[in-house]
């Protein structure tokens, strides 16, 4: 299904009515309405291409469904989400009485490889926040921003949604609110309250502050862009793009990398698993446990490479 076939595909009243319960029901965030909006009109779409509807969709058409979205080459990690959104959708559609039946209630699950994360190691991340170590304004909200992130695994959009009100930084404290609107309070280090306090002075945010804001919750937000207004989560992005080629760093970097390093490093210097769960806000301790595999094939790696009889056969 191409992109246009999407967009021209209307969102049926019964989806609408279906995104505007996780908000009201669920309190899931703006971010992750959107992207069942999406997998829900592509759905739709495909549906309609195939002469039916969610009102009429079988476990055979869905099975072609998942055939179909194989074929095309699609990461079984985002078959998986978009599985995840039709079968939330037809569960809802049969408690608010639009069908009788569950046509996924038997269908088979994808299956998803666990994915090992991949984080910078301590010097990488030193280079990148000395990249970010200069005089500018724009300099220092990108080192308070890293230094932020790196500190607390904070994730971007948790970040860039802070306002000033959020951030304590005599007790050097940061409320951020997470998936589901659930809030959490978690500490940062001298590192990142320096940065931060750097931020806020005259030559730092006061600097980027426009004679009139373009919108009132701007003026509350912590990190601006150069105009003036909040930074937006892409813009967060790309910064950490343009200071990682600038710190040369190779391969992928994005910012939940950075969230990977925060988790890894404190598990590394004996951070026990349960306050980094609570830190990172995982509902799952299982989530937070990858980091710990992450943790031990480091150890194994340093071991093998640094250990004199680690190889040593007799």
């Amino acid at each position: 299904m191409t992109a246009s076939t999407i967009a021209a595909a209307a969102t049926p009243i019964e989806v609408e009515g279906f995104l505007a319960h996780l908000v009201a029901e669920r309190g899931r965030s703006a971010n992750t309405v959107a992207a069942y909006r999406r997998d829900l009109r592509a759905y739709v779409a495909w549906l309609g291409a195939h002469d039916a509807s969610p009102d009429t969709a079988t476990i055979d058409l869905l099975v072609d469904l998942i055939a179909d979205r194989r074929a095309s080459g699609v990461a079984e990690s985002t078959l998986a989400r978009q599985l995840a959104a039709i079968r939330t959708f037809h569960r809802y559609l049969v408690v608010e009485g639009g069908r009788a039946d569950d046509p996924t209630a038997l269908l088979d699950g994808v299956r998803v490889p666990a994915g090992i994360p991949k984080p910078l190691s301590e010097q990488q991340v030193i280079a990148l926040l000395d990249a970010a170590s200069g005089p500018s304004p724009l300099d220092r909200r990108d080192l308070a921003l890293l230094e932020l992130l790196y500190a607390t695994g904070a994730r971007i959009s948790e970040a860039v949604g802070l306002s000033i009100a959020d951030l304590d930084l005599d007790a050097r404290l940061v409320r951020l609110l997470g998936k589901g609107s659930k809030e959490r309070i978690v500490p940062f280090g001298s590192a990142a309250g320096a940065a931060l306090v750097r931020w806020f002075s005259p030559d730092g945010r006061a600097a980027l502050v426009p004679r009139q804001w373009k919108r009132r919750t701007d003026a509350e937000a912590v990190f601006l862009n150069a105009r003036g207004g909040r930074l937006s989560r892409q813009a967060g992005w790309t910064m950490l793009k343009r200071r990682g080629a600038q710190a040369g760093i190779d391969g992928e970097l994005s910012p939940h990398v950075l969230r990977h390093s925060c988790a890894t490093h404190l598990l590394d210097h004996g951070a026990d698993l349960r306050v980094v769960q609570e830190m990172l806000g995982h509902a799952s301790i299982s989530t937070t446990q990858i980091y710990t595999k992450v943790s031990q094939d480091r150890l194994f790696e340093v071991y093998r490479s640094a250990h004199p009889r680690a190889t040593t056969a007799r």
